[in-house]
């Protein structure tokens, strides 16, 4: 448990973090892809090693909020959850509701899609 909240906390810590640079959604989107990739590779030895794990749904959760490159990046470079189905699914469902809601920002903020 004391693994999930860390990474809920890291998140929450580059939220506010990104509001301190020039361009606080790019930097958003580098720190959370970072931690993701980050964190694909804690849950990766964690699996080796039997230790706890991160939650799938944290995994997700990160992937929703803009992190989806950096899960991709993981899943090939520690070659971890690339063959479980249904987090699989869950997992490319969240890329395109991540995807679907920054074409939906960029149709209501310039009245055209990005």
């Amino acid at each position: 448990m004391r693994l999930n909240l860390v990474c809920y906390l890291l998140l929450a810590l580059a939220f506010v973090a990104s509001w301190f640079f020039l361009h606080p959604l790019w930097m958003w989107l580098l720190l959370v892809n970072l931690l993701t990739l980050v964190i694909y590779g804690v849950d990766k030895l964690a699996a080796i090693n039997a230790w706890r794990r991160v939650p799938e749904l944290t995994l997700l959760l990160y992937g929703v909020v803009g992190g989806w490159p950096g899960a991709l990046c993981g899943q090939q470079l520690f070659r971890h959850k690339t063959s479980k189905q249904p987090f699989k699914t869950w997992f490319i469902f969240s890329v395109v509701l991540n995807v679907a809601a920054i074409a939906a920002l960029g149709y209501a903020v310039y009245g055209r899609f990005l």
